[in-house]
């Protein structure tokens, strides 16, 4: 009795340790229809706190947050791919069914991934400001297998000190946003990475490309993207990624750069509405 009652108390914690995400951390917000909210890279799943006290519609939010950001422990590389998987593997534990995906960023690349790879669970999508495959744009014409974890530019990043690190976070957070007072936050956020998920973790999102699972998705979509640096080019980007993705609409947000939710966020907020309004 006493030797199957230790076999019991072991197989409850090894349980518990496989139920218990390590990529992910999860808050759940009120109660309804599920929507789960996907930040981008370096950013809390908070961030999507005032988008869900605007949305009109009785939900329940499940807002995630990454391993290597915002305290929360890293994870071995490679980091997307285990992250996409243990979100995959949380709908499941969870049995959300008739989910909407909001992601930013990052957490658009994640929320087009989901709706592609579990199309008959996710229902609504929206994209904010994300490529299916930012390498095209960044850095055309490079192989994906290029790309590698060791690499100058990386060890570089890794290697920085803190006041070097502080400079290139500045730099990018000026480029993310017109409101002056969120650029510290992003900020932030950039300098509490942990160093090598923020190199490496962007090399796993470079090599991402999802142009080709597009077609599997069957949820209706929006895309959001941000005026930046021209609404035409920006637009066109858009159009050209996407032109796989079935039952979607794109709109452009007008003044407004990667952060669109800071931008223009009462614009945002009604087509979020708008959207899951009429689904």
């Amino acid at each position: 009795m006493k030797a199957l009652k230790i076999t019991f108390l072991l197989f409850a914690i090894v349980s518990l340790g496989y139920s218990q995400s390590s990529s992910i951390k999860v808050e759940v917000i009120g109660k309804g229809n599920p929507v789960i909210y996907l930040p981008g890279f370096t950013t809390p799943g908070a961030i999507w706190k005032e988008t869900v006290a605007h949305v009109s519609t009785a939900h329940e939010a499940h807002l995630v947050s990454y391993a290597g950001f915002n305290g929360i422990a890293p994870i071995e590389m490679p980091w997307y791919n285990t992250i996409k998987n243990e979100l995959i593997q949380y709908i499941k534990n969870q049995k959300l069914t008739n989910i909407t995906v909001i992601g930013h960023s990052m957490g658009g690349n994640l929320a087009t991934h989901l709706a592609a790879e579990i199309p008959n669970t996710v229902s609504n999508l929206i994209i904010v400001d994300a490529l299916a495959c930012m390498r095209e744009v960044m850095m055309p014409g490079v192989p994906a297998d290029n790309l590698q974890y060791e690499s100058p530019y990386n060890n570089q990043v890794i290697n920085m000190n803190e006041e070097q690190f502080k400079q290139t976070a500045t730099l990018m957070a000026t480029n993310m946003t017109n409101k002056k007072d969120k650029i510290d936050d992003i900020i932030k956020w950039i300098m509490e990475a942990d160093r090598k998920t923020y190199a490496y973790g962007y090399t796993d999102l470079l090599k991402l490309d999802l142009r080709n699972a597009l077609s599997n998705i069957k949820a209706k979509t929006l895309i959001l993207g941000a005026s930046f640096p021209t609404s035409e080019i920006a637009k066109t980007n858009f159009e050209k990624q996407y032109i796989n993705l079935p039952n979607k609409t794109l709109t452009m947000a007008s003044n407004s750069k990667h952060f669109i939710m800071f931008d223009q966020p009462e614009w945002f907020y009604k087509q979020v509405n708008d959207f899951l309004t009429h689904e």
